[in-house]
């Protein structure tokens, strides 16, 4: 474990570590920028899908309406010539289920009174079955009723006559016992411009659904269509399709970011807003229903809001998928290139080892050892030779250091023995010199006193006294001048030596 944790911080690999550290830095820093470009593009990618999908969408959504619309006009333009004849009316009816595949039952109604003896008159046609197939026999209804109500209670039949002009409802389940549908209603006007009537035309919504969905151009969503009372038209559950609105439904009614998204579509607002659904993130672009101008088609535009949901995770599958796949090749390209780098590295580091290894033999003071070859031309190489070739002249100065060393030590020793001579020759000298200083201390003062006596007392003595003390003085002068001449003479002899050793 030691070696191991020894390896890993050895400076050879510090270095790698360095080099990984700036290569992850500006690889990390670049896939950031990647994906956060890449995120962008794809949710640039999925508005266009959505705005291609819902332009689509709404292209066949009002391509069957307006089907729908030219065959009721068609039947209008035939049928208003024969207001006052109700059997051929039911014709007519008839004639517009079986002309149109997507009308499933058509009801002729008029004004209270119009026809005498009836305040109300209702004809009403629809195949048996519900729609879901249509027979050349379907059952034929007149009543003056519609569902459990009048059909003047109704608002495919008030609204066309208060506001005098085609449009389509809203689902309405109450109103219908054979499903959920759509009515396009157009006001009937007699000869004298007077509305007196409602052709109505039922469009199943299970069935323009279907439609919908099964030719919706997106592989990622599915489109819905959302009423003005918040009822679903287009939607691929059928329990959603129930003409509840989704402000009534129990699965809608806790999650306020559905509702939130509900009531910014039905405010006629474009754009796209996130919401969760069982536990998942989804995201729904929408935008207002707007039918297409057609010439001869006078109708009020409908507040319906149509609407492609995306799951986030099909959006971004592709995104994942390529952020898994680039993240997996970045951590093995960044181990291979760890593993390259170590390895370069390590064998780079190995000649400056030897350089160290040198450096280090030669601080202990082995300069002679020689160096192990080394074949390169570069930096390293040269710096190789540059050492070999400084150890050597450091060599060779520790050599001459040495000799020179010792032909100090040579002269030292000389030195010292000369130096140590000379100190018992001075010693011998100051011997000689206490000694003789001595031994001319005595005559001397004799000298000294005699000569006091004899300039003191020169008329009191006799010349014989006088004589004999200038013999005295004269001898104790000659043992002084013999002694300084030994002297004199020493002196000449050690200088003579001297020269000669010199």
């Amino acid at each position: 474990m030691q070696k191991l944790i020894k390896s890993i911080f050895t400076p050879s690999d510090r270095l790698n570590r360095i080099v990984i550290c700036g290569v992850v830095t500006l690889l990390v820093a670049s896939l950031v920028m990647m994906f956060l470009v890449s995120h962008r593009a794809l949710k640039r990618e999925a508005r266009l899908n959505a705005e291609q999908t819902l332009e689509a969408t709404v292209q066949h959504v009002d391509n069957i309406l307006l089907s729908v619309e030219q065959s009721t006009g068609n039947i209008y333009s035939e049928m208003v010539n024969y207001l006052d004849q109700p059997d051929v009316l039911t014709t007519y009816c008839r004639q517009l289920i079986q002309c149109n595949p997507h009308i499933v039952g058509c009801a002729i109604c008029f004004k209270p009174d119009y026809f005498p003896g009836r305040h109300l008159y209702m004809i009403y046609v629809h195949p048996k079955g519900g729609g879901k197939k249509k027979a050349q026999g379907a059952p034929l209804i007149v009543s003056d009723k519609f569902g459990s109500r009048p059909y003047t209670e109704h608002l495919w039949y008030s609204v066309p006559m208060t506001k005098g002009k085609a449009c389509w409802t809203d689902p309405l389940p109450e109103e219908e016992d054979e499903g959920v549908t759509l009515s396009f209603c157009l006001p009937i006007y007699d000869k004298q411009h007077e509305c007196v009537g409602v052709l109505a035309a039922d469009l199943s919504v299970d069935q323009l659904s279907q439609n919908v969905l099964t030719s919706n151009v997106s592989s990622h969503g599915y489109s819905v269509l959302l009423a003005s009372n918040g009822s679903f038209i287009v939607h691929p559950d059928q329990a959603m399709r129930s003409g509840k609105t989704i402000f009534t439904q129990e699965e809608y009614g806790g999650n306020s970011t559905i509702l939130h998204a509900a009531k910014v579509m039905l405010a006629g607002e474009e754009g796209s807003m996130p919401f969760r659904q069982r536990d998942q993130d989804w995201i729904v672009f929408f935008k207002p229903f707007i039918q297409t101008d057609v010439p001869g088609r006078s109708m009020e535009q409908i507040s319906w809001s149509i609407g492609v949901v995306y799951s986030e995770d099909q959006i971004f599958d592709t995104y994942n998928t390529l952020l898994f796949y680039v993240v997996a090749i970045s951590i093995i390209g960044l181990l291979v290139f760890y593993l390259l780098c170590r390895f370069v590295i390590r064998r780079q580091m190995r000649s400056l080892q030897r350089l160290t290894h040198a450096a280090q033999r030669v601080s202990e003071g082995h300069y002679d050892d020689p160096m192990p070859p080394l074949r390169r031309e570069d930096e390293i190489g040269l710096l190789y030779q540059n050492f070999e070739a400084m150890k050597q002249s450091l060599d060779n100065h520790v050599k001459e250091l040495t000799d020179l060393t010792r032909t100090l030590k040579r002269r030292r020793e000389v030195t010292r023995e000369i130096y140590a001579k000379e100190q018992s020759v001075d010693r011998m000298k100051s011997f000689f010199l206490y000694f003789v200083t001595n031994q001319m201390i005595a005559p001397a003062e004799d000298i000294e006193r005699y000569v006091k006596t004899l300039s003191s007392n020169y008329h009191d003595l006799s010349p014989t006294e006088v004589s004999q003390i200038v013999g005295t003085i004269d001898m104790k002068s000659n043992t002084i001048i013999e002694m300084i001449n030994d002297i004199l003479n020493a002196a000449d002899d050690e200088t003579g030596k001297e020269v000669d050793h010199a």
